[in-house]
C-alpha cells in the first residue's frame, strides 16, 4: 500500500504494535510479490510500510521471520533445521523423515504448504518467489550445517516432498495408511545415503 493510498487517522491517534505489525506484513507481501525474495530488502519493507526498520526487526527478527509471516509458512526453518541436523550424522535420513512426516501430518501446517505448492507450481512468480526461499532460507543453510553438497540435500529434500504428495495429496495405497515407522524404515536408509 503506498503513502497516498493509507486511510487518515484521527488527530493524535498512533497505530498500535497489531496494525503496525500487519501493515509491515502487508506490505512485505507486495514486495516479495514484487521483487521476489532476494530482492526485497528489510529496509525496503520498513520504507513501504512508513516505519523504522528497527520496528522491522522487534516484530520478526530479519527478512526470513518477515518472509515466514508475510507468507503464512507453516514452519521457521530457524527451528526445524537445527533439529533436523542436531542429532548424529548417521541418523539424518531417520530424522529427516519423521520431521517431514510431523510438519504434514499435522493437517493445520499441510494446508499453506499445499497453497504454496499449487502456486509454485502454476505461477512463475510464485515459483520464483519459493525457489529463491528455498534456496537462500533452506538448502544453503541445511548445507552450512551438514557439510553435505546443495545436491545431496536437494535430492533429499525432493525424494520427501514426492513422498508427502503420494502420501497426503493423492493418498496412494498402501503409502497413505502406512505406519511413521514403517515410512522411516522404508526411506530413511534411502535419504541417509545421500548425507553419506
Amino acid at each position: 500500500m503506498t503513502q497516498a493510498a493509507r486511510p487518515a487517522r484521527g488527530p493524535g491517534r498512533r497505530p498500535g504494535p497489531t496494525e503496525t505489525r500487519e501493515a509491515i506484513l502487508a506490505e512485505a507481501r507486495e514486495l516479495f510479490a514484487e521483487k521476489g525474495y532476494d530482492g526485497a530488502s528489510l529496509r525496503a519493507i520498513a520504507r513501504a510500510a512508513g516505519v523504522d526498520p528497527a520496528l522491522v526487526h522487534h516484530f520478526f527478527g530479519n527478512k526470513e521471520g518477515v518472509f515466514i509471516e508475510a507468507m503464512r509458512f507453516p514452519v521457521d526453518p530457524s527451528v526445524l533445521l537445527p533439529q533436523i541436523m542436531s542429532g548424529p550424522r548417521e541418523r539424518l535420513g531417520e530424522v529427516m523423515v519423521r520431521t517431514f512426516l510431523g510438519v504434514w501430518g499435522d493437517a493445520a501446517r499441510r494446508a499453506p504448504l499445499l497453497a504454496m505448492l499449487r502456486s509454485a507450481m502454476t505461477n512463475e512468480k510464485a515459483a520464483a518467489l519459493m525457489r529463491e526461499f528455498v534456496t537462500s532460507a533452506l538448502f544453503a543453510r541445511a548445507g552450512e550445517v551438514a557439510g553435505v553438497p546443495q545436491i545431496r540435500i536437494q535430492a533429499a529434500a525432493g525424494q520427501m516432498i514426492g513422498l508427502m504428495i503420494l502420501r497426503y495429496v493423492l493418498r496412494v495405497e498402501p503409502m497413505a495408511s502406512a505406519s511413521e515407522d514403517e515410512l522411516v524404515e522404508l526411506v530413511a536408509p534411502a535419504l541417509q545415503r545421500y548425507f553419506g
